[in-house]
């Protein structure tokens, strides 16, 4: 599904990009076959694939952010926590870094897998991000979702709108996805003409 993107100016005449982004049905298909093929498997491979997956799902963070974690340092059990550094170009030399709430099951399937290997507790997330983008495309080919949006960084479009959407204030989604400037964060308020629509009449205004 597409949302507008703020792009060029031709001829004092806005030039609109698209931002790719998943439908709740399509999100929902995606997390089912992710965890299905997790569960065909309980590989160390694949178990840390899909404890990826879960972090860019319900983080919104760069898959450069997420590969980063060093759960010893970075991740508050108690709190359902993730610290996250903002690794934008922009952002590397000031170490910024971000905490993000995550969902109790997230925290949840961490432990379990680090119950079962020990040895990879802090190292959980050291993979090489070629491979696990192999591995999205092919569960993202499973789940039906379109060859031109197969990448991680839709999850993170995805986040941003459901945030949103959900009543979310703009200055808290921009701080949950470390972007530097509102305007970044505000593109992700645009709708369509029937989105429009559809908001107006279900709060009784046309």
């Amino acid at each position: 599904m597409l949302v507008p993107k703020k792009g060029n100016f031709i001829n004092s005449v806005p030039v609109q990009e698209e931002i790719y982004h998943l439908t709740e049905d399509e999100l929902n298909r995606l997390t089912f076959e992710f965890q299905k093929w997790f569960d065909e498997k309980r590989s160390v491979l694949r178990g840390r694939y899909w404890l990826i997956f879960l972090l860019l799902r319900y983080t919104g963070a760069r898959i450069s952010e997420v590969l980063n974690i060093d759960e010893t340092r970075d991740i508050d059990f108690r709190a359902s926590t993730v610290r996250l550094i903002t690794l934008k170009r922009s952002a590397r030399k000031k170490n910024q870094y971000r905490i993000v709430p995550v969902p109790d099951r997230v925290i949840s399937e961490y432990l379990r897998f680090t119950k079962l290997y020990p040895i990879l507790e802090g190292k959980v997330f050291k993979v090489k991000r070629n491979n696990f983008f192999v591995v999205f495309r092919e569960i993202c080919k499973k789940a039906n979702i379109p060859e031109n949006i197969s990448h991680p960084h839709v999850l993170r479009h995805t986040r941003a709108i459901e945030l949103l959407r959900a009543g979310i204030p703009v200055t808290a989604v921009q701080q949950l996805l470390g972007h530097a400037s509102l305007n970044t964060t505000a593109m992700y308020l645009r709708y369509s003409n029937i989105e429009i629509q559809e908001i107006l009449k279900t709060k009784g205004l046309i």
